[in-house]
């Protein structure tokens, strides 16, 4: 059986966890609840706080702290499946469901991270806007920048990227705290408000709070974050992981809580108070200075807004790349993947400001995490039907009490999903006037669509024989072989492999040479996905060690022909350049490449290899392709 693919394949277990001390372990396993917990305090939270507050006062509380408890358990069971069954739940979705349901899923996931990011744009656009009086259009635009930024980071390291995550959120959290204590919110109105109620006008802003706190993405994204660790094979050492991770986010995210019940609190203690609507952040950014009576107050809005969008862009593209490799076993060049998330974000939220004007900014802000509050059950009714599978999971699968606490989360989330739908659809009707037709034309495939799927997705272990059959593996690496051509005479061969097809005719030509004329070979294979570029040599994911395996293998079946081979495996986002290094340190007579034949636009997606080799290789190169003889 050919072992499946690592999420973040370049830092896949990458970062120790074997320390004795309590304190040492447990800082070696924090990290990516913190990376997770960004996107729990990111621009969009800041607009449905802020909305709440400064509208309903102290009453959406309760939400607010509903909602966390909701992410607690959710993130714990998203840390489990990483940390089980190693798969992220891209990855888990991809060998169980039929590629029609998947593509579906990875759509829907796609549109959540267009809408986080959509929101990540507005929000540093706005902190731009507000600290160095940079026109919004303006901002939007330069916010497409920080993908050389985001890259940037990633050279340094996995660590390092959660350092700088951290900070920001120290800079959030810092700033709220002294906002708060400037406002000196009433006690015994802020217990109230932890009462549940809920109306109509209201219910709007409570789903786009829960879609703020419960994103989506950040269930695949942590899923694939706590692979970073390397944590043994032993259930004891699983079921230790499963205990530091389950601290971790509890510190993580109760910490965002924190920040977003803040923002609630003060714009209920500043605004909601005297009577004063809030339509625009800028507006609060504004008024919080006269209001508390000091304008550093205005300023400290500003820095933390603008840390809280270029944080939540670091683990935004992070997301993007996980799904995108999960769902379908594609992998684009990371510069190209984040340009394109980027401009799908800019777009809209460029088009609305030159259409709409700036004010337009803060209802696209809630719309955002409206849309991601109604993605959620699509990705928390799999993870609950993963993590609670005891074939899979056997003693780690959810015990009852979790899985009753899970699904009743699940049944929050749909209901008022649907409650929200059917308000929205009735408005819609009722607006259309003699287009009400058309409407309900355009209405019902998408509705049914949606409901077809939330049907599938709930009701897939019941199916599971029939849809297992036709699922996909997240990786299938072709099985190694050698079979001997005509070669001239060499006495060292690289051969770098890229698992494909292709491996196996390019070890042909490199074993018959060997045999022949007892020829050295060397194998060499670059890891290349976002793991890789983060933690380097350091990364162990299921992909790197299915990498491993597989270049094992060739290298045992050439040995067992006589061939003397030595093996490689780098970590970089620019195989041409790890390529081009080994050659230079081994020295090779001889260099033997597979070629895709592919060029043009399928270059610029997924890059070339061959070329800058050649021309920076004063080697001969014998390059293969399908259907080719040497």
């Amino acid at each position: 059986m050919v072992p499946a693919s690592k999420s973040l394949s370049d830092v896949h277990s990458s970062v120790g966890t074997s320390q004795v001390s309590f304190w040492k372990r447990m800082f070696a396993f924090a990290g990516p609840a913190y990376l997770v917990s960004v996107g729990y305090m990111d621009p969009g939270n800041w607009a449905t706080d802020l909305e709440g507050g400064a509208r309903f006062g102290y009453k959406l509380l309760w939400v607010l702290v509903m909602s966390n408890a909701m992410a607690v358990l959710l993130q714990t069971l998203s840390a489990r499946l990483g940390i089980v069954r190693g798969r992220d739940l891209a990855q888990a979705c991809r060998e169980t469901y039929p590629r029609a349901v998947n593509l579906a899923l990875w759509a829907l996931c796609e549109i959540a991270v267009a809408a986080c990011d959509l929101a990540e744009v507005i929000g540093a656009a706005i902190g731009l806007n507000l600290l160095f009086h940079i026109p919004l259009l303006a901002g939007v635009l330069i916010t497409s920048a920080d993908t050389l930024l985001l890259l940037w980071f990633q050279s340094f390291g996995i660590r390092t990227i959660e350092a700088v995550v951290l900070a920001l959120i120290t800079v959030i959290a810092g700033c709220f705290c002294i906002e708060i204590f400037w406002a000196k919110p009433a006690v015994t109105e802020l217990v109230t408000g932890l009462v549940p109620r809920l109306d109509g006008s209201s219910l709007y802003v409570a789903i786009g709070i829960l879609g703020a706190t419960v994103m989506p993405h950040n269930l695949y994204l942590h899923s694939a974050l706590v692979q970073t660790r390397s944590i043994g094979h032993t259930e004891e050492a699983k079921r230790t992981a499963c205990r530091y991770n389950f601290i971790d986010s509890v510190v993580a995210l109760n910490g965002a809580l924190l920040v977003n019940a803040g923002i609630l609190v003060m714009a209920a203690a500043v605004f909601f108070k005297r009577g004063i609507v809030v339509t625009e952040i800028q507006q609060a950014h504004l008024l919080l200075a006269p209001l508390l009576g000091t304008g550093a107050a205005g300023v400290l809005f500003a820095v933390a807004l603008l840390a809280s969008g270029q944080s939540s862009t670091l683990t935004g593209t992070m997301a993007g790349q996980i799904v995108m490799e999960g769902f379908l076993n594609f992998r684009m060049r990371a510069w190209l993947r984040r340009l394109i998330t980027r401009t799908i974000a800019v777009a809209p939220a460029a088009f609305t400001i030159w259409f709409a004007g700036e004010k337009s900014t803060y209802q696209l802000l809630i719309l955002s995490q409206v849309i991601l509050s109604m993605q959620l059950p699509f990705a928390v009714i799999p993870l609950i039907h993963f993590t609670s599978d005891r074939e899979k999971m056997g003693s780690f699968a959810n015990k009852m009490w979790v899985k009753l606490l899970a699904w009743l989360t699940a049944a929050v989330i749909i209901v008022l999903n649907i409650r929200l739908a059917t308000s929205a659809i009735a408005d819609w009707l009722a607006a259309a006037g003699r287009w009400r037709a058309l409407v309900w034309i355009g209405l019902i495939p998408v509705g049914g669509g949606f409901l077809l799927l939330l049907m599938w997705v709930s009701f897939e272990p019941l199916m599971s024989k029939w849809t297992r059959k036709y699922g996909r593996a997240p990786v299938s690496l072709p099985e190694p072989g050698a079979e001997p051509v005509p070669a001239p005479i060499y006495h060292r061969i690289l051969v770098p492999l890229d698992h494909t097809e292709l491996d196996r005719l390019a070890v042909s030509h490199a074993a018959a040479m060997a045999r022949l004329y007892g020829a050295r070979v060397y194998l060499m294979h670059v890891e290349e996905g976002v793991i890789s570029q983060i933690y380097g040599r350091d990364a162990s994911t299921a992909e790197v060690e299915a990498g491993e395996v597989y270049l094992e293998r060739i290298a045992q079946s050439l040995r067992a022909q006589g061939v003397t081979v030595e093996t490689a495996i780098a970590h970089s986002p620019s195989p041409q350049k790890e390529i081009v290094r080994y050659a230079k340190e081994i020295a090779p007579d001889l260099v033997i490449m597979g070629a895709h034949g592919h060029g043009g636009l399928k270059d610029l997606i997924f890059g070339t290899t061959i070329s800058p080799v050649r021309h920076h290789l004063d080697v001969p190169m014998l390059i293969v392709r399908p259907g080719k003889k040497a």
